[in-house]
């Protein structure tokens, strides 16, 4: 488009931008040998003059900040490097996290203005980064309208100014119609959803809203996606007989237990609401409808190395727990798993922290070499308890013990130490384990946590049982 404009020669230079307000409508021209395209409504518009002495480099930098009134060499910037570009970002609150802003007629150019500098304030508290929340934007008026998603700003400057760039709609305040579209489409995998990764969606309102938002929250719930909703000016008194629906946050959040719901009295005091705004999008343990078996569970196995079992079968005990845990979504803020492999002595293998996704944790369950030796599977259960379950959450730590043979020691007192301190005990046992043991060991009802086969090519299913028996603990417990 220099060129077209006969602003640079074919060898380039420097020009001065001069920064203007958007358009309606870009027509398309023809100059210097090129075509531009026409283009419909923009935010901003820029015009080029002749080429100025003071060298000045376009780059998203420049972009992002207003022009001074006097030029000044702008100095270079050095390409970020790849090592730090997937280091950034807030570890402790690795959430993927929809905002979905109020643009209607309701809340008018000027406290709209607020609620932009709001949303920037708590997406510089959040802190941003591939390896931190990801955030993207929902505009709520007659249609809803996604601004940008997870992928799209991943640092903190570029989010920042994505948010100051946002124009006004107008409207209706349908916020029903924004929750439904977020849910339906803007957390898959296409437009940069995480797997594993904890779904919040953040919903600020002026007033109420135009539409009912109960099944469209719903929908969300059903999803797996934690609902906040941040009621701004809510409505007075005398206003609530134009209200659709009184108890439209109760119905809209994850769950009505007072955490997901979020009081500002006015747009002209929220700065001090947004370090606990923060906080609560980053409470890992309180998103309640990301909480599921599959990826909220610690998943410990206690694998028998005796001699009896041998090199062959060893494997095949391998293979059974490496297709349990792959029905699980493990990751840094999702399930963990570890395992302990024991003889008369007792080896961590890996703690339920040490890999952070499923293909680690694969790899770490088949490179387990084989120990071999006797049999000490209360001492095994002891260990286990005391140095593998670090994360205390009731109904959330499971043991899987797999033995083959007569334990040389009393698993009866380990194993009920273990299920007071909140693990939930699954045995399985081959050949020659005696059923007494197998039953001791397990949680009640110990006929649906407790599994015997003769032969160890009949571990595979057991796959399936033990998978749904964690699931329905979970939901039990949980």
């Amino acid at each position: 488009s220099l060129l077209c404009r006969g602003v640079l020669g074919p060898s380039g230079g420097s020009v001065r931008v001069n920064k203007l307000h958007g358009q309606q409508n870009y027509m398309s021209s023809f100059a210097h040998g090129i075509q531009s395209q026409v283009l419909s409504h923009w935010t901003a518009s820029f015009s080029l003059t002749k080429p100025v002495s003071v060298p000045l480099e376009l780059t998203s930098e420049t972009i992002a900040t207003a022009l001074p009134g006097a030029l000044k060499p702008a100095k270079k910037l050095k390409k970020p490097s790849v090592k730090k570009a997937l280091k950034g970002g807030n570890k402790d609150c690795q959430m993927d996290i929809a905002m979905v802003i109020d643009s209607s007629k309701n809340i008018g150019q000027r406290r709209f203005n607020l609620q932009k500098n709001l949303v920037s304030k708590l997406a510089a508290m959040l802190k941003v980064g591939p390896m931190g929340p990801h955030v993207g934007l929902i505009q709520a008026s007659d249609s809803p309208r996604t601004e940008f998603l997870l992928t799209n700003y991943t640092q903190p400057k570029e989010l920042l100014f994505a948010i100051k760039e946002l124009a006004y709609l107008g409207g209706d305040t349908n916020t029903g119609k924004a929750i439904m579209h977020t849910a339906e489409t803007f957390f898959s995998p296409e437009n940069g959803a995480r797997r594993g990764h904890p779904r919040v969606m953040m919903v600020l309102v002026d007033g109420w809203p135009s539409d009912e938002l109960e099944q469209a929250a719903m929908l969300a719930r059903e999803s797996g996606i934690n609902v906040f909703l941040v009621s701004v000016a809510r409505p007075a008194a005398e206003e609530l007989a134009m209200v659709r629906d009184k108890d439209f946050m109760k119905k809209a959040v994850c769950k009505d237990n007072g955490f997901f719901s979020y009081l500002i009295t006015s747009w002209f005091s929220t700065t001090k609401h947004v370090k606990p705004l923060a906080q609560k999008l980053c409470s890992l343990d309180s998103l309640l409808c990301s909480k599921t078996c599959y990826n909220s569970v610690n998943i410990g196995f206690l694998i028998d190395g005796s001699s009896s079992v041998g090199h062959s079968n060893f494997q095949l005990v391998l293979d059974f727990l490496e297709g349990i845990a792959r029905s699980f979504e493990i990751s840094d803020v999702g399930a963990h798993v570890g395992a302990v492999q024991f003889t008369y002595d007792q080896r961590l293998e890996f703690g339920l922290f040490d890999h952070s996704d499923k293909d680690e944790t694969m790899n770490a369950l088949q490179s387990i070499p084989y120990m071999s030796g006797g049999t000490a599977t209360g001492a095994a259960i002891s260990y286990t308890t005391q140095n593998l379950f670090r994360r205390m959450g009731p109904g959330r730590n499971f043991l899987i013990v797999v033995t083959d043979g007569q334990s040389y020691d009393d698993v009866r007192l380990p194993a009920i130490a273990a299920k007071e301190q909140g693990i939930t005990m699954y045995s399985v046992g081959v050949a020659w384990a005696p059923l007494d043991d197998l039953k001791s060991m397990s949680s009640e009802p110990k006929d649906s946590h407790s599994f015997f086969t003769r032969e160890f090519t009949g571990l595979a299913e057991f796959i399936p049982l033990l998978v749904r028996g964690i699931c329905r603990d979970f939901t039990e417990n949980n």
